[in-house]
């Protein structure tokens, strides 16, 4: 005669399985790898038209840097002889004038590596304030 075949009966279980939430864990981590590429490669982007509203930014703290598609960087007016050393003079301007904004003028059919040269060099040097020079709408 068995006394307590009922009472293992009721015994529960103190653990959880968790293969399975792993499982759809790995599955779902799969499908968002695979398709948020797809998503971005597909936007279809139209960049706005400079309407040639200017910005109220005091003169004094506005720096122009050009670039040409050659990889000609002009500062101040003066042709510099490469990216090194523009970056030295917008750090000399940087510690002259800590409100400095680099105005970034590049030409439209230019690469789009040489106006983020010119970001990132301003970004090493701790400089954060930015205008990408434009031309009004109907100068086009």
């Amino acid at each position: 005669m068995r006394r307590f075949s009922q009472r293992n009966r009721l015994v529960t279980l103190s653990e959880i399985n968790v293969t399975p939430l792993l499982d759809l864990a790995f599955v779902l981590l799969i499908i968002f790898v695979i398709t948020t590429p797809m998503l971005e490669q597909s936007l279809d982007l139209k960049l706005p038209v400079a309407a040639g509203a200017r910005n109220p930014a005091n003169e004094t703290d506005t720096v122009v840097v050009e670039v040409n598609p050659d990889q000609e960087y002009t500062f101040r007016q003066r042709k510099m002889e490469s990216l090194a050393q523009l970056e030295g003079e917008l750090a000399q301007a940087y510690r002259g004038n800590s409100n400095l904004i680099v105005g970034i003028r590049a030409h439209r059919k230019g690469a789009y590596e040489l106006p983020v040269s010119v970001i990132d060099a301003c970004q090493r040097q701790g400089i954060t304030r930015f205008k990408l020079l434009t031309e009004p709408a109907g100068n086009r």
